[in-house]
């Protein structure tokens, strides 16, 4: 069976008319023969939508009950039943009620699909995931149903309900959207006017993308390779030169004259890895790119033509922007270079050669450091300056056996030697030398600087180009080696310093300690621009103009202190004092200094959150007391007060048993009001650690009894099991009796009717375990430390038996008296909360078994 095809109605806003253009398309098919029934179409009790249904078949919704409501949901086993060939589902990103066998609608969607049944669909722009945070941003509304933007990319088609801003509100005026109650506020609100444009112009941006990829992918399955100039595409490529930033912003002018063109910048890096760009001056340039709206991009290719324009190709670009080359007139004359390659390939690209300053590079050019040390080098010169006269001796004895082509290949693995042992100049000094010899005293005639025999002078010539080659390949090689030393050197310590990321040393500290052990620095050091400093042209010398971020060793005041320094940016610098770093340290360096920042900014941010949490649950803890006063205080306000509004009525003639019936209303109301206000005045007390405590030794059988008379007759549904031996317990009598009427009573508020609550108790060690069990529903392991936190109800409403203080006020109380309160599981089912109180000092405290009392 084949998957169902979907397709989808895009809206900017509620009312843009997506269920009206859903329905019309249904309609539209049944009147061609097509099998259409409606799933699940929510008109929101908009006439014209109602309408719309007409004589389309409407399946039956799916019935479901949740806390006491009756709730329509789609029945996906009755669509899949029916098997119709087109089914209207409304509402894409509606969430289900819990416990449906799919959290989302949309997973229902896709198992009508499934089954091969085709759906059409309805969702709002900002239902999507990706664009959630922007919605909230722009609205100030944040969405609970979202749907992964993946899903809705998927679709076979998506066709957006579009409608201007200033036609929605008036249909929103008109009354075609909300009840009239609603339309002042709404059109205040979410509907402004600036609210619906930024929301039309997501819409239309994101299913312009969906359009690309739709594009994109037609051009692969067809094998497309050309471009298409559907949409202008500036692709900027980067060497990682100084000349990156005037390319950036030159292809970002050229960008800007087509509104709604992209803007991409590309590096190309080499196969190799070892004469790359450089790294500093390219991450400046992603940034510069990013700013202005672009997207930046690193491909790999030895062709660098090629891999250009096979990138340009792939993102459908219209033009091309290059530097002009910059090399030199010998380096051009041989090659023709990367920007007149692309030009010549480029086809339909346009391409753009831009000049630069790095264009004219300076007549001296920095000379390049030797391939070996200098010691390396001495020795070549030494092996030149005594191997030659060796050999030249040593061939001269034997003069008569050996012809001038022997003599030439000696001389030629002496210069292949010296090349090995001091590299290109030693080696060219004993090439030279070399063949003067051979003339001298090897080529006839002897002794005289000149060749008679033509074959001798071609043997000689082919020597010296041969020697001078091998030279420039043995030093060509040991730079290769040298440079692929240090990159691996620098890639090991950058996997280290990755993999200590990924372990999570993100501590500044840590990091500079890593630093310091892998170049053996005597300190490392960042430093911080003061903000106090007294001159801003100072600040980079002044040592007032500094202040230390964080330090390993002793620490650096200044740069003029220091051995090296890396700028962080423009307030941070990381100072190292020590041995001279090796010239390729550089870029490990900065790659330390980027991640010490990163480390140092996070280190703030978690001080800072850490210094707002005390504040953040003060503010949570206002405003829960807010909602306890303005709600769950007012009920048992309200009904003493109606109760003695009632008793004074004197129009009304009581009956004793009534009067009796409002008094008893009356004082059961100011009871629970007592309750509720003594539990908030006890955690005001514990938040402000403010709690006078004066402890005791008491006897457990004593206390109990005490602490059930304050619940009045519900006392009654309650069984005492307390041994008459037990030890005295050290606390304060007013606190342990309130610790005990919270947990009693909560455990009478969740205990079945019929079963009493046990209260029990045991002795262990130097501890009293006093049990208060019920054998109600229990509470999940996840959920049993949240009982304990202040106005926390796990999801009762009944906002008339509390304000959910009783058990945080009991663990507060307990813990201030060195006891505690936590929850274990009752045999059979229920919760029991065991309270622990340490023994009184000086009492002696036998191990008794604990009391076991069937239920």
């Amino acid at each position: 069976m084949s998957r169902g095809r979907l397709r989808i109605y895009l809206g900017a806003a509620p009312g843009v008319g997506k269920t009206y253009a859903m329905l019309g398309e249904g309609r539209r098919r049944a009147e061609r023969g097509a099998d259409v029934v409606v799933g699940l179409v929510e008109t929101h009790g908009r006439p014209k939508t109602a309408e719309m249904l007409g004589d389309l078949e409407v399946l039956p919704r799916r019935r479901v009950a949740y806390r006491d409501v009756e709730i329509d949901e789609l029945d996906v086993d009755a669509v899949i039943a029916r098997h119709p060939e087109i089914a209207l589902i409304d509402e894409f990103a509606h969430t289900n009620v819990p416990g449906s066998a799919r959290a989302k609608r949309w997973q229902d969607v896709d198992t009508i699909l499934d089954a091969g049944i085709n759906v059409i669909t309805t969702i709002n722009i900002q239902h999507l995931e990706s664009l959630n945070d922007v919605v909230e941003e722009i609205t100030g509304v944040k969405q609970q149903e979202t749907v992964p933007d993946e899903v809705v990319r998927r679709a076979d088609q998506v066709e957006i309900v579009d409608m201007t801003a200033e036609a929605l509100r008036r249909r929103m005026a008109h009354g075609n959207i909300y009840p009239p109650d609603r339309v002042d506020a709404a059109l205040g609100r979410y509907f402004r006017v600036g609210n619906l444009t930024a929301l039309r112009e997501l819409a239309l941006l994101w299913l312009a993308d969906k359009v690309d990829d739709q594009l994109d992918r037609y051009r692969a399955d067809h094998g497309i390779s050309g471009t298409w100039e559907t949409r202008e595409r500036v692709v900027v490529a980067l060497t990682g030169g100084a000349e990156g930033e005037t390319l950036i912003r030159r292809a970002a002018r050229i960008a800007e004259r087509t509104r709604g063109a992209d803007l991409l910048a590309v590096h190309v890096g080499t196969g190799d890895g070892l004469a790359g760009a450089d790294k500093e001056l390219l991450a400046a340039q992603r940034e510069l790119v990013e700013g202005l709206g672009g997207t930046f991009h690193e491909v790999l290719g030895d062709d660098v033509p090629q891999a250009l324009l096979e990138f340009a190709g792939g993102v459908n670009a219209t033009q091309l922007v290059l530097g002009v080359s910059r090399r030199g007139r010998f380096a051009r004359a041989l090659s023709s270079g990367v920007g007149a390659t692309v030009t010549a390939r480029s086809g339909p690209i346009d391409v753009h050669l831009v000049t630069h300053d790095a264009a004219h590079p300076p007549a001296e050019r920095r000379r390049r450091p030797p391939a070996l040390s200098r010691r390396r080098q001495a020795a070549g010169f030494a092996t030149a300056l005594l191997g030659l006269p060796a050999l030249t001796l040593t061939l001269t004895q034997l003069r008569g056996p050996l012809a001038l082509s022997s003599d030439i290949t000696l001389f030629l693995m002496l210069v292949v030697a010296v090349s090995l042992v001091g590299g290109l100049w030693p080696a060219l000094t004993a090439a030279l030398v070399g063949s003067a010899l051979l003339n001298y005293y090897f080529s006839p005639p002897i002794h005289r600087w000149t060749i008679s025999d033509r074959d001798n002078l071609i043997g000689i010539a082919a020597y010296v180009c041969v020697a001078i080659a091998v030279s420039a390949v043995v030093d060509l090689a040991a730079r290769r080696a040298r440079d692929a030393a240090r990159a691996g050197a620098d890639a090991e310590i950058l996997a280290s310093l990755a993999d200590a990321v990924l372990r999570g040393e993100r501590a500044v500290s840590d990091l500079l300690t890593r630093l310091r052990d892998i170049y053996g620095l005597t300190s490392v050091t960042l430093l911080e621009r003061n903000p106090d400093a007294p001159s801003e042209s100072s600040w980079r010398t002044d040592p007032t103009g500094w202040r230390v971020a964080a330090s390993v060793g002793e620490a650096c005041r200044g740069p003029a202190e220091v051995d090296a320094e890396v700028t962080v940016s423009d307030d941070l610098l990381l100072v190292l004092h020590g041995p001279t770093l090796p010239a390729g340290g550089r870029r490990v360096l900065e790659a330390f200094a980027a991640q010490a920042a990163l480390a140092l900014r996070q280190q703030r941010m978690t001080e800072a959150a850490e210094a707002t949490e005390p504040l953040l649950r003060a503010d949570q803890v206002r405003r829960a007391l807010l909602s306890a006063v303005s709600h769950d205080l007012r009920t048992p306000l309200a009904s003493a007060r109606a109760a003695v509004q009632s008793l004074r009525n004197d129009s009304i003639r009581w009956q004793p048993e009534e009067r009796a019936e409002l008094l008893a209303t009356a004082t059961e109301s100011l009871d629970r009001l007592d309750g509720l206000v003594a539990n908030l005045l006890d955690m005001s007390r514990l938040q402000a650690d403010a709690l006078g405590l004066a402890p005791v030794p008491l006897a457990v059988e004593d206390v109990v009894p005490h602490a059930l008379d304050e619940l009045g007759p519900a006392s009654a549904a309650v069984r005492i099991s307390v041994p008459p031996n037990l030890p005295e317990i050290l606390a304060d009598p007013g606190l342990l009796e309130r610790i005990l009427v919270n947990l009693v009573a909560n455990a009478l508020r969740f205990n079945p009717l019929g079963r009493p609550v046990l209260v029990s108790a045991s002795a262990l060690g130097e501890v009293v375990e006093i049990r208060v069990v019920d054998y109600g529903p229990g509470i999940p392991p996840a959920d049993r430390e949240r009982v304990f936190q202040a106005f926390q109800r796990l999801g009762d409403h009944d906002n008339h038996t509390g304000v959910g203080l009783g058990l945080a006020v009991a663990r507060g109380l307990a813990e201030s008296m060195g006891g505690s309160v936590t929850p274990e599981d009752t045999p059979g089912g229920g919760l029991t909360m065991v309270l622990a109180m340490p023994c009184a000092p000086g009492v002696p405290a036998p191990v008794l078994d604990r009391v076991v009392e069937a239920s």
